[in-house]
């Protein structure tokens, strides 16, 4: 039963990352589904597979996104686009 749980969280979350029309709140979307992908890993006793979710998926992806969506809106605000 919890696994079922998981599951619909993670389609939950990941169907929220696609829909959402803000870039950060897509990418904290992203973090939750993999963190949550990697608790059902977990629980299905794939702990190194887990782990590497989690500080890969969860973690430094996200940390990525978010950097970067960060510094693309402060560049805009600058008004410094090289088009």
């Amino acid at each position: 039963m919890i696994h079922l749980l998981i599951i619909i969280g993670i389609i939950c979350a990941a169907l929220t990352a696609v829909r959402a029309r803000d870039l950060l709140a897509a990418a904290v979307c992203l973090a939750i589904s993999s963190a949550l992908l990697a608790i059902l890993f977990f629980d299905l006793g794939a702990g190194t597979a887990a782990i590497f979710e989690l500080s890969v998926g969860a973690g430094l992806v996200s940390v990525l996104f978010i950097t970067a969506i960060s510094l693309v809106k402060a560049a805009r605000e600058d008004g410094s686009d090289e088009e």
